[in-house]
């Protein structure tokens, strides 16, 4: 990842977000101080969302890399203590900034979940940074005590919307808030099968397509469906890419915020990957494609 060309592109988001959102921001009627801090919102952006694509396993030792090689890009690094005590404070511009990386709604999307684990399951007892947040869930791999990350993405692997739930939440209750802005055909695996939700997603112009299980009656299905049903596994790699490459999973949180932080750094790392899981089709082929999806549901 060029280094330059992120910053660039997070500091221009902050010119434009950072008067806006401290307009907005509610009062509680004390005065309080508002001291600059050595390093500025977007360098703490930066930074964080550079870790993600540096294939660092910790991100202590790459901050105290950092310090003792990128002095020119960053003269006014502070310590790494002072580093995650300011890494709250870029939470909600972090939200923000998720939001304006989202990609083009074309009419084919692709949902699916993936576990975040907190922690190991022997230690569930005694994990206590995130009691009371966290709960027990069960994924095809197990029982895992932790949430659950929801994501839509489109056929050229762009985050279309993201949703965290605790690790109990069943995978169609996240439905009608990642399929708010989509349109077309929206295809997901056997977790997502519901009369009730296909008819509210219909409703709003999103046809929900899904695998069947094994004592369900088959259906007769179009072949473009069937193709692009059987594509679905374009948003297991990407759950993959963000365990393993963007390490937005792993068990040494210390902090509920801080791993909120982590997760939305992770996933803003993955939008600026220049390359992509994507189907492999043409142009010519996507359009055709898209128009007959976005057909299907007038």
């Amino acid at each position: 990842m060029d280094w330059e060309t992120l910053f660039c592109d997070v500091d221009d988001f902050c010119m434009y977000f950072e008067p806006l959102w401290q307009q907005r921001q509610i009062a509680d009627g004390q005065r309080k101080r508002r001291r600059r801090t050595r390093l500025t919102m977007s360098e703490i952006m930066t930074i964080l969302i550079a870790f993600h694509a540096s294939n660092g396993r910790t991100f202590k030792h790459f901050y105290l890399n950092l310090r003792s090689q990128n002095k020119t890009e960053f003269p006014n690094l502070v310590s790494y203590g002072r580093f995650v005590e300011l890494m709250p404070t870029v939470l909600v511009p972090l939200t923000a900034y998720l939001q304006s990386r989202y990609g083009e709604v074309t009419g084919i999307s692709f949902v699916d979940s993936t576990k975040l684990a907190v922690c190991g399951n022997k230690r569930i007892v005694r994990n206590r940074v995130f009691a009371g947040i966290a709960k027990l869930g069960r994924s095809t791999m197990g029982w895992f005590f932790g949430f659950k990350l929801h994501l839509v993405i489109n056929e050229r692997g762009e985050l279309l919307g993201v949703v965290l739930t605790p690790g109990n939440v069943d995978d169609r209750q996240p439905l009608g808030t990642l399929a708010r802005r989509l349109t077309g055909k929206l295809f997901g695996d056997k977790g997502y099968i519901s009369a009730e939700w296909f008819r509210r997603l219909w409703e709003q112009g999103v046809q929900l397509i899904t695998t069947i299980r094994a004592n369900m009656t088959n259906r007769l299905m179009p072949l473009l469906d069937k193709i692009l049903l059987r594509k679905r596994s374009l948003i297991e790699t990407v759950n993959d890419q963000l365990k393993n490459i963007a390490q937005v999973e792993h068990t040494r949180h210390r902090s509920p915020t801080n791993f909120v932080v982590n997760l939305l750094a992770g996933l803003i790392s993955y939008t600026h990957q220049p390359k992509k899981p994507t189907l492999r089709v043409s142009d010519e082929q996507r359009r055709q494609l898209t128009a007959l999806a976005l057909s299907s549901t007038r």
